[in-house]
């Protein structure tokens, strides 16, 4: 489960913080700092996604062999 969690994570942590970036520049704030709150906040909201995420595969995955 640590693998398929830390291969996960790093995929849905750039997708996250990617999102928020481009939302925060979308509504038209340029400064350094709401990018930066932006791409944390979207790492921060990606752990618990990733948790999630791993537990629907392998509880699928269960699922299939018994």
């Amino acid at each position: 489960m640590q693998r398929l969690f830390l291969l996960l994570l790093t995929i849905i942590m750039s997708s996250l913080a990617g999102a928020g970036v481009i939302l925060v520049l979308v509504l038209g704030y340029y400064g350094i700092l709401p990018i930066l709150l932006a791409a944390a906040a979207g790492a921060v909201l990606a752990v618990p996604a990733t948790w999630f995420v791993t537990r629907r595969i392998l509880a699928t995955e269960r699922q299939r062999e018994g």
